[in-house]
C-alpha cells in the first residue's frame, strides 16, 4: 500500500481485538492505513505529537478506539482539524456503555463521529472513513459504489 490516509489509534494493545475490524473494508477498497497505540491517559505527550502532526503526515481521517474512560477520540479531535471517528470498545465492567457515553457527550465545537460499541462499530468506522475519503476521490467513489452493490447483491430475496 501507499502513504497511509487513515490512522487507526487505540488506547491500548488489547483494543486491537476490536479495532482490527476497521481494517477489513479499508483493505477491500485498497486504502492505506496505519495503526498506533496512543493512550490519552498513559501517553498524553504521544497523543499530542500524533494529533497535532497527523495532517502533516498525510493522514486524512483518524479512527480512535478506546474503552472505559474513553477520552482518546475527543482529545484527538481537540488537537486536529481532521475528522475523528470514535469506536467505543467494550469494557469488562459496563460492557462499553461507559466508553460510548465518554465519546458521544462531546462539547459544542469539538466534533466526533461516534459508532456503535464493539466490532460492528469498528467495521463501520472503517466504512465511514472510506465514505469521507471518497468525497474527493472519484476512483475510490466508484470502488465504494461497486462494493455497496456487491453487498446488496449478496442479500438473498428468500429464506432458504
Amino acid at each position: 500500500m501507499n502513504q497511509p490516509r487513515v490512522s487507526i489509534i487505540m488506547g491500548s494493545q488489547s483494543d486491537w481485538a476490536t479495532m482490527q475490524a476497521a481494517t477489513q473494508v479499508l483493505n477491500e477498497l485498497e486504502i492505506a492505513y496505519e495503526t498506533r497505540v496512543v493512550s490519552a491517559h498513559r501517553t498524553p505527550e504521544r497523543l499530542y505529537q500524533f494529533a497535532s502532526n497527523a495532517h502533516h503526515q498525510g493522514i486524512e481521517v483518524i479512527i480512535a478506539g478506546a474503552g472505559g474512560s474513553a477520552h482518546l477520540a475527543g482529545m484527538a479531535a481537540a488537537m486536529t482539524h481532521l475528522p475523528v471517528i470514535a469506536v467505543p470498545v467494550a469494557s469488562k465492567h459496563f460492557n462499553g456503555m461507559d466508553s460510548l457515553m465518554s465519546m458521544v457527550q462531546m462539547p459544542r465545537g469539538v466534533a466526533v463521529a461516534c459508532q456503535a460499541v464493539g466490532e460492528a462499530g469498528a467495521y463501520n468506522a472503517g466504512l465511514m472513513a472510506v465514505q469521507m475519503l471518497a468525497l474527493a476521490d472519484r476512483g475510490l467513489s466508484e470502488r465504494l459504489q461497486a462494493w455497496r452493490a456487491r453487498q446488496t447483491d449478496g442479500v438473498p430475496n428468500e429464506v432458504e
